[in-house]
Protein backbone atom coordinates (compact mmCIF):
# COMPACT_ATOMS: atom_id res chain seq x y z
CA UNK A 1 0.00 0.00 0.00
CA UNK A 2 1.36 3.84 -0.69
CA UNK A 3 1.18 4.82 2.93
CA UNK A 4 3.42 3.75 6.10
CA UNK A 5 0.37 4.34 8.56
CA UNK A 6 -3.46 4.52 8.72
CA UNK A 7 -5.19 6.62 11.20
CA UNK A 8 -8.57 6.07 11.75
CA UNK A 9 -11.37 8.25 13.78
CA UNK A 10 -13.23 6.03 15.79
CA UNK A 11 -16.65 7.27 16.35
CA UNK A 12 -18.65 6.04 12.91
CA UNK A 13 -15.75 4.81 11.14
CA UNK A 14 -14.68 1.74 13.36
CA UNK A 15 -17.31 1.52 15.77
CA UNK A 16 -21.25 2.18 14.77
CA UNK A 17 -21.76 5.27 17.70
CA UNK A 18 -23.00 8.23 16.43
CA UNK A 19 -26.63 7.42 16.23
CA UNK A 20 -26.26 6.13 19.62
CA UNK A 21 -24.28 9.22 20.73
CA UNK A 22 -26.01 11.74 18.88
CA UNK A 23 -29.62 10.24 20.32
CA UNK A 24 -28.44 10.38 23.56
CA UNK A 25 -26.38 13.99 23.58
CA UNK A 26 -29.81 15.62 21.93
CA UNK A 27 -32.10 14.30 24.07
CA UNK A 28 -29.66 15.28 27.24
CA UNK A 29 -29.30 19.17 26.05
CA UNK A 30 -32.66 19.19 25.18
CA UNK A 31 -33.29 17.86 29.29
CA UNK A 32 -31.22 20.73 30.01
CA UNK A 33 -33.60 23.27 27.92
CA UNK A 34 -31.70 23.92 25.28
CA UNK A 35 -33.83 22.05 22.78
CA UNK A 36 -31.69 19.98 20.50
CA UNK A 37 -33.08 17.31 17.73
CA UNK A 38 -30.73 14.09 16.42
CA UNK A 39 -30.26 16.14 13.19
CA UNK A 40 -29.31 18.90 14.88
CA UNK A 41 -26.80 17.33 16.58
CA UNK A 42 -25.22 15.47 13.88
CA UNK A 43 -25.06 18.68 12.41
CA UNK A 44 -23.18 20.47 15.17
CA UNK A 45 -21.39 17.84 17.32
CA UNK A 46 -20.36 14.94 15.08
CA UNK A 47 -17.00 14.66 15.42
CA UNK A 48 -16.18 17.40 17.92
CA UNK A 49 -14.71 16.84 21.53
CA UNK A 50 -16.81 17.51 24.16
CA UNK A 51 -15.16 21.23 24.57
CA UNK A 52 -16.72 22.06 21.88
CA UNK A 53 -20.41 20.98 22.81
CA UNK A 54 -19.75 23.27 25.84
CA UNK A 55 -18.39 26.14 23.42
CA UNK A 56 -21.32 25.92 21.28
CA UNK A 57 -24.17 26.11 23.75
CA UNK A 58 -22.19 29.21 25.97
CA UNK A 59 -21.77 30.75 22.50
CA UNK A 60 -25.51 30.71 21.23
CA UNK A 61 -27.20 31.06 24.57
CA UNK A 62 -24.74 32.44 26.94
CA UNK A 63 -25.30 29.32 29.26
CA UNK A 64 -22.84 27.06 30.95
CA UNK A 65 -23.86 23.19 31.08
CA UNK A 66 -23.82 22.15 34.48
CA UNK A 67 -20.15 20.84 35.70
CA UNK A 68 -21.35 17.40 35.85
CA UNK A 69 -22.27 17.42 31.73
CA UNK A 70 -19.93 14.96 30.59
CA UNK A 71 -19.80 12.61 33.62
CA UNK A 72 -23.59 12.22 33.24
CA UNK A 73 -23.16 11.88 29.08
CA UNK A 74 -20.44 9.47 29.19
CA UNK A 75 -22.12 7.45 32.12
CA UNK A 76 -25.40 7.54 29.45
CA UNK A 77 -23.56 6.27 26.54
CA UNK A 78 -21.37 3.88 27.73
CA UNK A 79 -24.15 2.35 29.03
CA UNK A 80 -25.79 2.15 25.72
CA UNK A 81 -22.68 0.93 23.97
CA UNK A 82 -22.31 -1.76 26.52
CA UNK A 83 -26.25 -2.76 25.06
CA UNK A 84 -25.96 -1.96 21.20
CA UNK A 85 -22.76 -0.87 19.75
CA UNK A 86 -21.84 -3.34 17.16
CA UNK A 87 -18.63 -2.14 14.81
CA UNK A 88 -19.17 -0.83 11.11
CA UNK A 89 -19.95 -3.05 8.69
CA UNK A 90 -16.89 -4.43 7.22
CA UNK A 91 -14.36 -2.47 9.39
CA UNK A 92 -12.86 -5.59 10.30
CA UNK A 93 -11.89 -6.77 6.91
CA UNK A 94 -10.41 -3.66 6.68
CA UNK A 95 -8.04 -4.20 9.52
CA UNK A 96 -7.16 -7.62 8.94
CA UNK A 97 -5.75 -6.66 5.47
CA UNK A 98 -4.09 -3.65 6.86
CA UNK A 99 -2.46 -6.48 9.07
CA UNK A 100 -1.64 -8.71 6.41
CA UNK A 101 -0.07 -6.08 4.12
CA UNK A 102 1.83 -5.14 7.51
CA UNK A 103 0.55 -1.35 7.40
CA UNK A 104 0.27 -0.15 10.48
CA UNK A 105 -2.32 1.87 11.55
CA UNK A 106 -4.40 3.68 15.01
CA UNK A 107 -7.32 5.54 15.61
CA UNK A 108 -7.19 9.18 16.36
CA UNK A 109 -10.45 10.37 18.03
CA UNK A 110 -12.04 13.66 19.45
CA UNK A 111 -13.09 10.54 21.99
CA UNK A 112 -11.90 10.31 25.41
CA UNK A 113 -9.38 7.37 25.57
CA UNK A 114 -12.29 5.65 28.04
CA UNK A 115 -14.80 6.17 25.22
CA UNK A 116 -12.45 5.05 22.88
CA UNK A 117 -11.89 1.99 25.35
CA UNK A 118 -15.14 1.12 25.95
CA UNK A 119 -16.58 1.40 22.38
CA UNK A 120 -14.00 -0.92 21.02
CA UNK A 121 -14.96 -3.57 23.77
CA UNK A 122 -18.36 -3.28 23.50
CA UNK A 123 -18.03 -3.97 19.50
CA UNK A 124 -15.40 -6.80 19.60
CA UNK A 125 -12.25 -4.24 18.05
CA UNK A 126 -9.94 -4.53 21.09
CA UNK A 127 -7.63 -7.06 19.45
CA UNK A 128 -6.81 -4.46 17.09
CA UNK A 129 -5.68 -1.32 19.23
CA UNK A 130 -3.25 -1.60 21.82
CA UNK A 131 -2.57 1.24 24.38
CA UNK A 132 0.35 2.20 21.72
CA UNK A 133 -2.25 3.08 18.85
CA UNK A 134 -5.50 4.97 20.68
CA UNK A 135 -4.62 8.66 20.59
CA UNK A 136 -7.43 10.79 22.13
CA UNK A 137 -8.09 14.60 21.73
CA UNK A 138 -7.51 14.38 25.57
CA UNK A 139 -3.67 13.77 24.79
CA UNK A 140 -3.46 17.27 23.26
CA UNK A 141 -4.35 20.97 23.48
CA UNK A 142 -6.66 21.42 20.38
CA UNK A 143 -9.06 19.11 19.23
CA UNK A 144 -10.21 18.59 15.29
CA UNK A 145 -10.25 21.06 13.31
CA UNK A 146 -7.44 21.39 14.54
CA UNK A 147 -4.08 19.40 12.96
CA UNK A 148 -2.79 18.60 16.15
CA UNK A 149 -4.33 15.24 17.09
CA UNK A 150 -3.47 13.67 13.83
CA UNK A 151 0.28 15.05 14.25
CA UNK A 152 0.68 14.01 17.32
CA UNK A 153 -0.13 10.61 16.56
CA UNK A 154 1.41 9.93 13.58
CA UNK A 155 4.43 11.71 15.82
CA UNK A 156 4.40 9.13 17.94
CA UNK A 157 4.40 6.13 15.51
CA UNK A 158 7.19 7.53 13.86
CA UNK A 159 5.78 8.52 10.75
CA UNK A 160 5.43 11.62 8.23
CA UNK A 161 2.41 13.52 7.89
CA UNK A 162 2.73 13.14 4.02
CA UNK A 163 2.78 9.13 4.37
CA UNK A 164 -0.57 9.51 6.20
CA UNK A 165 -3.53 8.37 5.37
CA UNK A 166 -6.68 9.64 7.65
CA UNK A 167 -10.12 8.14 7.28
CA UNK A 168 -12.74 10.28 8.32
CA UNK A 169 -16.45 10.36 8.65
CA UNK A 170 -16.87 14.40 9.73
CA UNK A 171 -16.27 17.69 8.59
CA UNK A 172 -14.48 18.51 11.61
CA UNK A 173 -11.98 15.19 10.80
CA UNK A 174 -11.60 15.89 7.33
CA UNK A 175 -10.31 19.47 7.91
CA UNK A 176 -7.69 18.27 10.75
CA UNK A 177 -6.58 15.72 8.26
CA UNK A 178 -6.07 17.98 5.79
CA UNK A 179 -4.44 20.82 8.01
CA UNK A 180 -1.95 18.00 8.80
CA UNK A 181 -1.03 17.50 5.53
CA UNK A 182 -2.74 13.93 5.25
CA UNK A 183 -4.55 12.59 2.61
CA UNK A 184 -8.10 11.99 3.65
CA UNK A 185 -10.53 9.43 2.84
CA UNK A 186 -14.21 10.43 3.78
CA UNK A 187 -16.52 8.07 4.25
CA UNK A 188 -20.01 8.77 3.62
CA UNK A 189 -21.80 5.73 5.48
CA UNK A 190 -23.56 8.79 7.64
CA UNK A 191 -22.34 11.55 5.92
CA UNK A 192 -23.65 14.08 3.04
CA UNK A 193 -20.42 13.33 0.28
CA UNK A 194 -20.43 17.33 -0.04
CA UNK A 195 -20.14 17.77 3.81
CA UNK A 196 -16.87 16.04 3.43
CA UNK A 197 -15.37 18.59 0.79
CA UNK A 198 -11.77 18.40 0.30
CA UNK A 199 -11.52 14.57 0.93
CA UNK A 200 -8.89 13.04 -1.59
CA UNK A 201 -11.83 10.38 -2.66
CA UNK A 202 -14.88 9.32 -1.14
CA UNK A 203 -16.54 6.27 -0.22
CA UNK A 204 -19.58 5.00 1.07
CA UNK A 205 -18.70 1.44 2.22
CA UNK A 206 -15.59 0.02 4.05
CA UNK A 207 -15.00 -2.72 1.33
CA UNK A 208 -13.86 0.07 -0.53
CA UNK A 209 -11.09 0.76 1.65
CA UNK A 210 -8.73 -1.24 1.07
CA UNK A 211 -8.52 -0.73 -2.88
CA UNK A 212 -8.08 2.97 -2.37
CA UNK A 213 -5.35 2.74 0.06
CA UNK A 214 -3.63 1.05 -1.99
Amino acid sequence: MRYDLVLFDNDGVLVDSEPVSNRLLAGYLTELGHETSYEDSIRDYMGSAMHRIHDTVLERTGQRLPAEFDDEFHARVFAAFERELKPVPGVADVLRQLADAEVPFCVASSGSHERIRVGHRAAGLGRWFDDARIFSAEDVGRGKPAPDLFLHAARSMGVAPERCAVVEDSPLGVQAGIAAGMDVYGFTGMTPPERLAGAKALFPTMGELAALLA
